[in-house]
């Protein structure tokens, strides 16, 4: 296997570099700042029950992922080309692991993450304008009753791994699209006005965390709740419904419990700082990418940990993490739900039972009638924990505050994906893996057609209202990737020892080898806690292998005799 492909060697000499150490920087932490560090610690603090475990899920999520990026850095450095860590595979172990890593990407990982993403600005814009909002309907199509289930060897029913049961067209979902449309045109025009967006708005969006950071810990802080939140630090994992569901799978050891609960509660966090390997597909844009992709995602990685382990901090101080008596009667609510549904199913009688309007009326009534406080962290209105932060620094501009600062998160975020994406199928077309078509540049400089594909394919999972399923399924599979490309490092380190290696990874070899064991441990748990996330992840990628046998007779039918 040669070193560099016709893709390596095409890509730093066509495109235009002209990112710099701090442009790429920007786009490590501006494609890492969405919405997710805003939200997600809602539902980690429902699975985790106290503070002490809330604060580990993000502190090993930041673990992971700076020992991710060191490890990567190396490979950055050893093969700076366009296509990062689809060249990282296919040199580390072969061409179809590249392309399944690749197809992944483009069917799902990057482009279900344009449109959750913008859609997400979608929502928030919706604070503001209601009419532009994703709760304003056009269309809707009802009655679909379409469901695809799996049954698995050891789980007595079929799990559901997609239903749609209406389709609809909402305001939201034509902002997001006009975001992607927007952004793909902005970045078909060269990489240095995607630059100046990225770097603007990853600015923007630092300084509006630093805010709420800021807030959260003075104005907002509430020091008898933040010394309840640690007075007891660990206790409540063992009562939250997600231990008791992983008990009922026969785990007896509540230590074991706890452990797989705070697994399968990482999937958040884990997402909330992805997409930092992205600025790997640019490297052919970047200038010195020997030095400046290695440090770019140590920098990078760095910064926006510190920023959210000081976000959650500033959670904790002013709202309690999982308010013990609205758990109570959110637990009510749900097994008078499950009461009714199995009413349904057994035309039996199953106790106390809601329909599913009488538990939605009752949940509305009791978030209607709560505070913020008595809400906290973990059942925070719509999940949206910042918002509920700045709510109790100002109640009447908290909501539209939290919200311009989400819209300006995301747009950054959407044009880094946008921007880095293209690169890879660039690649991926250079190897005669992906239509030709994407391997060519533009008088700008820069891959117009993988550009203009990638939004398509974006806009089309906004309108399937699918994005957030397909999302949630290749967890499993983004993982295997992460784990399979710093294990490349061993692979590398053998086979190609001559290579020159300008940075090699920091504690070599264990800590390449803690970040692998990581993610080994996070998939194994993910497999028995979320099969609903896991099996559809390894069948998207499984279903990669026959369309790269596919491309590669296309290739070989079309080269030139």
């Amino acid at each position: 296997m040669s070193n560099q492909s016709p893709a390596d060697s095409q890509s730093t000499a066509s495109f235009q570099q002209r990112l710099g150490l701090f442009d790429a920087t920007m786009l490590v932490a501006g494609s890492m700042i969405g919405s997710g560090i805003f939200i997600v610690s809602a539902d980690i603090s429902r699975d985790v029950g106290s503070t002490g475990w809330l604060m580990l899920v993000w502190i090993l999520t930041g673990v992971m992922t700076i020992i991710g990026a060191l490890s990567y850095a190396e490979l950055a450095a050893m093969m700076p080309h366009a296509g990062g860590q689809y060249v990282y595979l296919r040199e580390s172990f072969s061409p179809l692991w590249g392309f399944l890593y690749g197809w992944t990407v483009f069917l799902v990982i990057q482009t279900g993450s344009i449109a959750a993403v913008a859609v997400a600005f979608a929502k928030f814009l919706g604070v503001l304008i209601p009419a532009l909002g994703t709760d304003q309907i056009l269309l809707r199509i009802s009655d679909l009753n379409i469901s695809i289930q799996g049954t698995l060897p050891w789980m007595s029913e079929p799990l559901t791994f997609f239903e749609r049961k209406e389709f609809t067209i909402s305001s939201g979902q034509l902002v997001a699209v006009t975001v992607i449309a927007l952004l793909t045109w902005l970045n078909t025009r060269g990489v240095d006005h995607g630059r100046k967006v990225q770097n603007v708005f990853t600015i923007a969006k630092t300084v509006g965390l630093v805010l709420l950071i800021g807030l959260g810990l003075t104005v907002g802080a509430n020091w008898e709740t933040w010394n309840a939140n640690w007075t007891d630090t660990w206790s409540g994992i063992f009562i939250t419904p997600r231990t008791k569901a992983i008990s009922l799978l026969g785990v007896n050891s509540p230590a074991m419990a706890a452990v797989m609960v705070v697994g399968a509660a990482m999937v958040g966090s884990l997402f909330s700082a992805d997409a930092w390997n992205n600025v790997t597909f640019t490297a052919g844009e970047t200038k010195n990418p020997h030095r400046n992709i290695p440090l770019s995602l140590v920098f990078g990685t760095v910064l926006v940990i510190g920023l959210y382990l000081l976000a959650n901090l500033a959670y904790v101080a002013t709202l309690p993490t999982r308010p013990e008596k609205f758990a109570e009667q959110m637990e009510y609510a749900e097994r008078a739900r499950d009461n009714g549904r199995k009413a349904t199913q057994d035309s039996a009688d199953a106790g106390v039972a809601f329909t599913e309007k009488e538990y939605d009326d009752f949940v509305a009534k009791l978030r209607e009638e709560s505070t913020v406080p008595e809400r906290g962290i973990a059942f925070a209105n719509q999940e949206r924990v910042a918002t509920a932060v700045l709510e109790q620094v100002s109640p009447s501009l908290g909501a539209p505050m939290m919200a311009i600062a989400i819209m300006i998160s995301t747009f950054g975020c959407v044009n880094g994906m946008i921007l880095m994406g293209a690169r890879l199928y660039y690649a991926m077309a250079k190897d005669r893996l992906f239509f030709r078509s994407c391997g060519e540049l533009s008088i700008h400089g820069v891959p117009t057609i993988g550009l203009v594909l990638q939004g398509v394919w974006s806009a089309l999972l906004v309108f399937s209202g699918t994005y957030g399923e397909l999302l949630d399924y290749v967890i499993f599979a983004a993982l295997l990737f992460y784990a399979l490309t710093v294990a490349g490092l061993f692979v590398l380190r053998r086979t190609k020892p001559d290579v020159e290696r300008p940075y090699r990874t920091w504690g070599y070899p264990i800590v390449p080898a803690v970040y692998v064991l990581m993610c080994v441990a996070v998939m194994l748990d993910l497999l028995i806690v979320k099969p609903i996330y896991t099996w559809p992840g390894l069948i998207i990628v499984a279903a990669g292998i026959p369309v790269y046998f596919f491309w590669k007779r296309r290739s070989f039918k079309t080269q030139p005799s």
